[in-house]
């Protein structure tokens, strides 16, 4: 095991300590990819040989200088890749460390349903499942060609490999500083889908408002919704021109809620993360140029 996925547990009004967070990551290895707004992939390849202790034992060193240096717990899972570390978050708790040893993959993820796996959209889980194959175990059994029959040569490829345990992902190093995000949890699991609207609403309003703040614009907008049985979706929004206007973050968050297709499934929260950020008084002298483009400003010229 080399790989940790960790999860900070910060208290609301607190992702202004993520990038410190990450800092700490950075103390154990410089390949520690962000997964904002409280998450990171961390590769412990280089620190394993440094500090002479495995994954485990450095994730336990991890968490006692986060509740020491900042207050904050945090929820670690580790395995040989960045997918099975994943997995393994989602089976940690507080305190303990969700181990995958070298091997194991296809055992550890046998009884999960096919939609807990990173990348398996609602879409691709309900064809799997009309067909029995509602389990990774299940998946992983199926034949190569049953399963790019259903969904696609590559994507069957690719789900035939995870399933059984196959981990060709790598942390990408990666800045935060250019995201901002908030988190909606719900008090209890949430299927009305005005609701999740509702929610949606105020967070894209209030992204708007720290994007003003700070003098802002975001290029990118994120949703992550989790689901009671702590599975994720994930949709990105390119937005046609960076703002910080809140009616058009809204309009982009409805859009990315509605290609999920929720269809009415019960949901834990909700995150809109705003990406890409850019000063906003250059992004506006980018727009006047775009909208009156160099004929008016030939013309200007020339007069």
């Amino acid at each position: 095991m080399t790989i940790l996925c960790v999860r900070f547990q910060l208290p609301p009004k607190r992702d202004g300590a993520f990038p410190e967070l990450l800092g700490l990551l950075e103390e154990f290895t410089p390949v520690v990819e962000a997964l904002p707004p409280d998450g990171a992939l961390v590769d412990l390849r280089g620190a394993e040989r440094y500090f002479g202790r495995d994954a485990v034992e450095l994730a336990s060193v991890i968490r006692v200088r986060a509740l020491a240096l900042h207050g904050v717990d945090c929820v670690i899972g580790a395995g040989p890749g960045p997918l099975l570390a994943r997995m393994a978050l989602r089976a940690a708790r507080p305190g303990v460390t969700c181990a995958v040893p070298e091997g194991t993959g296809a055992e550890f993820l046998a009884d999960r349903p096919v939609v807990a796996l990173p990348g398996v959209g609602t879409a691709t889980a309900r064809t799997l499942c009309e067909y029995g194959l509602d389990t990774l175990g299940r998946v992983a059994a199926a034949p190569l060609s049953t399963l790019q029959r259903l969904v696609g040569a590559r994507a069957g490829r690719e789900l035939h490999e995870k399933a059984n345990g196959v981990d060709r992902g790598r942390v990408v190093p990666n800045a935060t500083s250019r995201s901002l995000a908030t988190e909606s949890t719900f008090t209890r699991d949430e299927s009305d889908p005005d609701r999740h609207r509702r929610t949606l609403l105020v967070a894209a309003e209030e992204l708007g408002a720290r994007l003003h703040a700070l003098d802002k614009v975001c290029g990118t907008l994120t949703l992550t919704v989790r689901y009671t049985d702590r599975s994720a979706a994930t949709r990105t929004h390119n937005l046609k021109a960076p703002t910080a206007r809140s009616a058009a973050l809204t309009r982009a968050a409805h859009d990315m809620y509605e290609a999920l297709g929720l269809q009415r499934a019960r949901v834990r929260s909700m995150t809109l993360r705003a990406e890409g950020l850019d000063p906003a008084e250059p992004a506006s002298h980018q727009l006047t140029w775009a909208k009156f483009g160099p004929r008016a400003v030939t013309g200007v010229l020339a007069s």
